[in-house]
């Protein structure tokens, strides 16, 4: 490390090299992960842009998509990413840890819940359509997780809002309509405001072997919501416990938390067990769906 400024100007050349060599590094283990998700690619302004379709039920399963919450924080032990029980309807000690904390009525509790709050994501199968960035993915069939906008986007084509709209199913072979995807740079978020689905068309103007042949390379949704993939709930207590360095009994969680508004802070519904909930808190409207790629990036590093 230069120790004066003339050695910062002397060594400037090689510490563009460590630099460079570290970012290359962080790319890879941050594209490191399951090959069945695809991720569309931005440059270096933060844009992209890319056309999908999405598909139908995979056969055998009754929904399009899945939803998932998880948690994703770091704390003095080290970083706590893992899936939410909540998803499955169970009780889950993140959410019931959150809870103690904000009604505490301390600020920096609230501070820390805010900071520990759920994030909702939604997986989908897709075909990706084009991919300019990387053409070996275009005619191929991934899982898709994306946040709340990109879930907007398909509930508004399905329950239009104005007279002369026409509904569409946008899982549907047949009558439904490739997605363009349209990634913006906003205020250091990504925004996925301009993106737009196309006229409706028969998926790649594929008769019907084709379509059915798309069908059958589909990947299984309920596999991944199935109750083996999700840690119980004394694992991720005692995960959660050791990640905030907490001790074995004061801190222990008694209530449940629901954040429900998934762009920004936690703005729980908080209840007691078997209490009604009280009225959400209003939020601000920016989009965090490019959580996913920081949290990928964080899971490398705690799985290494």
């Amino acid at each position: 490390m230069p120790t004066s400024f003339a050695a910062l100007k002397k060594s400037r050349n090689n510490s563009f090299d460590q630099l460079n060599n570290q970012l290359q590094k962080m790319n890879n283990q941050g594209n490191k992960g399951d090959d069945r998700f695809w991720k569309p690619q931005v440059d270096t302004s933060g844009n992209g842009f890319a056309v999908i379709r999405f598909l139908p039920a995979p056969e055998g399963e009754d929904m399009p998509f899945v939803r998932l919450w998880d948690h994703g924080f770091q704390g003095p032990g080290g970083w706590y990413i893992e899936n939410s029980l909540t998803t499955l309807g169970q009780d889950d000690p993140v959410s019931e840890f959150n809870s103690k904390l904000w009604n505490s009525g301390v600020d920096e509790d609230k501070e820390q819940a805010r900071k520990q709050k759920r994030r909702l994501s939604y997986i989908s199968n897709i075909y990706v359509v084009k991919d300019s960035a990387n053409p070996e993915n275009e005619g191929k069939v991934f899982l898709y997780k994306f946040g709340k906008k990109i879930f907007d986007k398909l509930n508004d084509a399905m329950n239009p809002e104005f007279e002369g709209e026409e509904a569409i199913n946008p899982f549907d072979f047949w009558e439904g309509a490739d997605f363009k995807l349209k990634i913006r740079n906003y205020e250091g978020y990504r925004n996925y405001d301009k993106s737009e689905f196309a006229a409706p068309s028969v998926l790649g103007d594929m008769d019907d072997d084709e379509l059915e042949q798309v069908w059958k390379r589909q990947h299984s949704l309920n596999e991944i919501v199935d109750p083996k993939n999700f840690k119980s709930y004394d694992e991720l207590k005692a995960k959660l416990y050791k990640v905030l360095a907490l001790d074995g009994g004061s801190h222990a969680p008694t209530m449940t938390a629901e954040d429900d508004n998934v762009e920004v802070d936690f703005t729980p519904k908080f209840k007691e067990r078997n209490a009604p909930a009280m009225d959400e808190a209003p939020s601000p409207s920016l989009t965090s769906d490019d959580d996913d790629d920081s949290l990928d990036f964080f899971k490398s590093l705690a799985d290494d």
